[in-house]
Parts: structure tokens; sequence; C-alpha cells
């Protein structure tokens, strides 16, 4: 007889998959799926959970399905790199998705990825986020796969995720210095691999929030949202995200509100506003952009007012819970 815990990737997964439930609820069963889906060591639950998730394709959502390639490239599993190969080879999917699975494909560090992910990067007539994201997730997976990566010291982090690139190695026991990255950062000539790592390596200096350090890396890399390249901005607004960090809603704000900015910049800006949604006036100003004329940014608004109440409420899972399965973590 099956098990009440063995009902939760099915239960999980049909919310996911259906149209007729509400956004905010599906993400809710997606980080649920993503939880069982990154369990180490793997479970019984693993691949129903890959499969579960990589089922929402199907969905016209392209934030959904944004968010969906990010959690397969989050497990750690290469049951995951097919699903992944598919979409970013589908040119008539959506770009946002595309990005998302070869940055995706990067963090997993499947070698077997790499001529993919080098003809996108080398077609010119591939669009520039595209271009973009693979050079970056080729440049990861050969850093992965280095002898390089062996011999590099790296700062301790507080983010478990897997980050399209790592920070900045420590050079022989000197901290990591805010004016350096911040060149790096901000130098349109240096790969943009290197200027990723610039980007996280600030990061993790603005984390905890009441790190001396905080305050000046938030600004350093809110100077990353005036950069050319609509990737570079996005990822900052992503980080930010990470951060949570109060000092950041001022360059978000700016973000969302610039009607002019390209709509998966803007969805990244709304959604870390969602992650601060304790903080005061956080939730009007999202409130203002729900009837926004992109869809993506209208979608990423309802996501990110859910993720302000989780906030507020004092929520510990960014999840769904199926009333017949066991608890679940985001």
């Amino acid at each position: 007889m099956a098990s009440e815990t063995d009902n939760t990737v099915p239960t999980l997964r049909k919310v996911l998959v259906s149209e007729s439930e509400p956004l905010a609820r599906r993400f809710r069963a997606l980080f649920s799926l993503k939880h069982l889906a990154c369990l180490q060591p793997t479970t019984d639950q693993t691949l129903p959970a890959i499969e579960a998730i990589a089922a929402g394709f199907a969905s016209p959502s392209a934030l959904l399905k944004h968010e969906l390639a990010y959690c397969l490239g989050q497990t750690k599993n290469f049951e995951s790199v097919a699903y992944l190969q598919h979409v970013v080879k589908d040119t008539e999917e959506d770009a946002m998705c595309r990005h998302e699975a070869a940055e995706a494909l990067g963090a997993l560090g499947y070698a077997d990825s790499l001529d993919i992910l080098k003809r996108l990067r080398d077609d010119t007539k591939e669009l520039d986020i595209i271009r973009e994201t693979c050079d970056i997730a080729v440049d990861r997976i050969q850093w992965e796969n280095s002898e390089e990566r062996k011999a590099e010291k790296l700062k301790p982090s507080d983010f478990t995720s897997i980050d399209p690139a790592p920070p900045m190695p420590l050079e022989a026991s000197a901290e990591p210095c805010i004016p350096d990255l911040e060149k790096t950062l901000l130098d349109t000539k240096l790969p943009l691999f290197q200027r990723y790592r610039a980007m996280f390596g600030l990061r993790d200096l603005a984390s905890p929030p009441d790190l001396p350090t905080a305050v000046d890396a938030v600004n350093a890399l809110a100077k990353g949202l005036k950069d050319p390249s609509a990737l570079f901005r996005h990822e900052v607004a992503f980080v930010f995200g990470q951060l949570c960090h109060p000092a950041s809603i001022p360059s978000l704000t700016a973000s969302l509100s610039d009607l002019s900015e390209v709509g998966m910049v803007r969805h990244e800006a709304a959604e870390a506003l969602g992650s601060l949604g304790e903080e005061e006036g956080v939730e009007e100003t999202l409130k203002k952009f729900l009837n926004d004329p992109d869809q993506v940014v209208r979608d990423s608004v309802i996501v990110a007012l859910d993720m302000a109440e989780f906030e507020k409420n004092g929520e510990t899972q960014y999840a769904l819970i199926p009333d017949s399965a066991a608890p679940v973590a985001a």
C-alpha cells in the first residue's frame, strides 16, 4: 500500500502544470518540487520531482518556464540535462526561457553540453542574451572541470545556490577588495564570466546585511544596473533578490519603474523587491505594476506580492505542502 508521502510529487505536479491554478500557488509547488529534486543523497522522489518540474515546460507562461529551468539547474543531477538542452535549442521558445536553460546547463557543469552551448554562442544570428549566456555557461563548465578550480581558494559563502560563476578567488590570503571588484564588475572589455565572478564576490561581501562591507558592496553592485548588457543587469537584480538588503530597494524600484527597460530585467527587479516584502513601501510599489503592459512583469509582480506576504507572515517555507503529504521545505 502506498504511503501518504508517495503522493507528494504527483500532487505537486498536478498543481504545477494546471493552467487553472493561481500562478503564485504554482510557484510554491515548484519550489517544493525543487527541494525534493535537490535532496542529497538522492531519494526515490528525486527523478519523479525532476520529471514533474520538466512537465511544466508545456505551459505558455514564460515566467514559469524560466523558473523551471533555473530549478533544474540547481539539482546537481544530470537527469535534468536533456530537458534543458531541448529548451535551449528550441528557437521558437521564449528567449528568457532559453537563456535560463543555457545558464542551468552551465550550473550543472556537464561537459557534454559544451558543443551545443558553443554552437549557440558562436551563432551570429542568435539573440545577444542567448549568445552571452552560452558564453558564460561554456566558461563555467570549463572552469568546473579544470585543474585551476582545484587550486583556487574561494571565500566561504552564505549562499547554497549554484551560480553562473563562482566568486573571485582569494589572492594569497588577502581579503576581497570592494573597489577592485567594482572595477572588474564594470569593465565591459573583460569576459562576462570574469565580471560575473566579481559580481558574486561583491554579493558575498554584502551578506549578512549587517556586515561592515555590505552597504558599499550593494552600492557597487547597483552600478551594474546601468550596464549595456540586459543579461548583466538581470543578474544584478537576481543577486539583489538573494541578498534581501534594504539598500538595494531604490535601484530595484528604478529598474522596475523604467518602462523602457527590458522585461527580463524588470521581472527580476520585481521578484527581488518581493523578497524585501517586510520593508516599508515595497508592497505599495509592486502593486503599481499589477496592470503593467508586459505580461512577464505582471506575472512577476503577482509572485513577488505572494513572496512579500510570505515574508510578512514569518512563514518558514515558501512552498506548497499538500494536505496529504509530509512537510516539504522550499
